[in-house]
């Protein structure tokens, strides 16, 4: 049985009708044509999917569409227009932060989130008591580890990262 479920995505509003076990990554792909967010694992394990909610990252494979009304959803889509997600996609092209590509949508908003979370003061577990002025190579390694990249094009993400928090 379908529900209703109203969705603000992109800035956009969307009044959908679903099945509740759809989760939001085969909303934003299937019902809404999408298609920059990845479907990875399908497990929350490999972080291709993410997306931002309320600015939160989140696995969207993971999140039930109906779970994430009331949210503001943002996608790699809208990352260009955003405040440090237009900065973050010219660094990993600067950087070549990618390869094949697959990850780098998740990688982006996973990147965009992360820097928001060091700025607000958030420990991580290489620097659990509270963040320093700026990001080690070690930190934001640490602090993307539930992004994965099956190219290995780490070296470029972590300086593509390094750029945007120092800029």
């Amino acid at each position: 049985m379908n529900v209703s479920v109203q969705l603000r995505v992109n800035g956009m509003s969307y009044e959908l009708e679903l099945d509740p076990r759809v989760s939001l990554l085969d909303c934003l792909r299937e019902h809404l044509g999408l298609t920059g967010t990845k479907k990875g694992c399908d497990q929350g394990a490999c972080g291709a999917c993410t997306v931002l909610a309320d600015s939160q990252r989140i696995n969207s494979c993971l999140a039930p569409a109906v779970q994430c009304e009331d949210m503001e959803i943002t996608t790699i889509e809208a990352m260009a227009a955003h405040e440090v997600g237009g900065r973050v996609q010219d660094a990993f092209l600067a950087h070549d932060g990618f390869q094949c590509g697959y990850c780098t949508s998740g990688q982006i908003c996973s990147t965009v989130a992360m820097l928001a979370e060091h700025r607000a003061g958030m420990p991580s577990a290489v620097s659990p008591e509270a963040s320093p002025a700026a990001l080690t190579d070690a930190e934001i390694r640490e602090r993307m580890a539930g992004n994965l990249c099956r190219c290995g094009a780490y070296n470029g993400i972590v300086a593509a990262i390094r750029e945007v928090a120092r800029s």
